[in-house]
């Protein structure tokens, strides 16, 4: 049988010319994709110099990364890091070709990149981490280097070269003098030219190697994928805090010791059993821990509690007249069904809710009159909760249309 094209035209059915059934069958995790007229006549919806304003503000994850390319070919490279934020005076005195700005998270900052997240509702959205918008130079780079994570990189505007090596067993190892994860070796087996639109997928592990043909933007539409190592961290944490002290290494069938010194096969038998006696064997604990987990993992934000707040009154009030609890960019909410109850998970806090209610809170970026009053006492409870803790701001009608912001969910 042959393999799925690695390059196709996604414009008849965009953004994966294909149905997401047969995407995630035939590539997810699995192999690349170019796709080609993903999004048909993109316009990025944030222009370089609006990037550059957001890397230069507190609490914005942003790196530089210039390349300093070797005086003779006997000579060696130099790939030089510096993360923000940025004096604006910054800027005006780089050069004109080799660096790229990265910034994380943007469309926790800008409510039109964000925008684009529902074109990969196919995905469980809890999988996705963020969206990064870099900035690049002519010539700009990141050196080559892989990802233990799948990414969608979208050419927003200009033109990106991407390389990739999709060879079995690759060389992963690492150049040594730069702080940077680049590949001491790199050999492509594709190369293209991405403009405005197109966009290449990358399961884990494919080494690759972008650099702009001219000034240019690419969105890196990036999932969370945390390791086996850190997975295991916070259960064993979680574990051990709820851990009963009575739980104990036990030995009732003990014999005599023909040598008191060794730790022998029956010993390590007993510790297995202690270990095991921790074991999560309740799917809803294991389930109520992952949706803490995941909810916070990576969080590159997290929200407080405002100074001055409203009586729940006064809240529902505004409600009615026009205005919208919009959810803190960086509170990140899934649900789960359970055996009595469904769960609905905030930011490493797990709540119980009926099902219904769960999903809709889970899903809406902004909440309504409608929305709010189609919700049960219970979520609504959570709802005006959850807005004293910060992970909501009311807009009121007149604000929202002062801000631009819809209030409709």
């Amino acid at each position: 049988m042959s393999s799925p094209p690695i390059e196709i035209d996604a414009s008849a059915l965009p953004p994966l010319g294909m149905a997401p059934e047969a995407f995630l069958r035939d590539y997810w995790q699995k192999r690349p994709l170019l796709l080609r007229n993903a999004f048909p006549g993109f316009e990025s919806p944030i222009a370089p110099e609006d990037l550059a304003g957001l890397a230069c503000e507190d609490g914005v994850l942003a790196r530089l990364v210039a390349h300093e390319r070797a005086a003779s070919p006997q000579g060696r490279d130099r790939w030089l890091l510096r993360t923000g934020p940025f004096p604006e005076s910054l800027f005006p005195t780089l050069p004109d070709r080799d660096w790229t700005l990265l910034v994380q998270d943007v469309d926790k900052w800008d409510a039109d990149v964000a925008a684009l997240l529902p074109a990969f509702d196919f995905l469980p959205r809890w999988r996705v981490d963020d969206i990064m918008v870099s900035f690049a130079a002519p010539g700009g780079s990141v050196g080559a280097h892989v990802d233990q994570y799948d990414v969608f990189l979208l050419q927003a505007q200009g033109r990106r070269r991407w390389q990739i090596d999709d060879g079995p067993d690759p060389p992963l190892h690492f150049r040594p003098d730069t702080e940077l994860k680049l590949l001491q070796r790199f050999a492509p087996t594709h190369d293209w030219v991405l403009g405005p639109g197109d966009m290449l997928y990358l399961p884990p592990g494919v080494p690759h190697h972008g650099v702009a043909e001219d000034a240019c933007l690419t969105f890196s539409i990036g999932m969370r994928a945390p390791s086996a190592a850190e997975l295991m961290g916070d259960w064993v944490d979680t574990m051990i805090a709820d851990a009963d002290e009575g739980l104990r290494y036990r030995d009732p069938d003990l014999q005599p010791a023909a040598d008191p010194y060794e730790i022998d096969a029956a010993a390590m038998a007993r510790v297995v059993e202690a270990l095991n006696l921790l074991r999560m064997n309740d799917p809803d604990r294991l389930g109520d821990w992952f949706g803490r987990f995941i909810t916070l993992y990576r969080a590159g934000g997290e929200a407080a509690a405002g100074a001055d707040p409203r009586s729940r009154i006064e809240v529902e009030w505004d409600l009615q007249q026009g205005g919208a609890l919009h959810r803190h960019p960086f509170t990140r909410m899934a649900w789960r069904r359970a055996r009595r109850s469904a769960r609905l998970y905030v930011a490493g806090q797990e709540h119980a809710l009926p099902a219904r209610d769960a999903s809709r809170v889970a899903a809406a970026a902004s909440i309504d009159a409608r929305l709010y009053g189609a919700l049960g006492d219970d979520a609504r409870d959570l709802v005006f909760a959850l807005l004293g803790q910060g992970h909501y701001r009311l807009l009121t009608a007149d604000a929202a249309g002062a801000d631009g912001v819809d209030g409709d969910d």
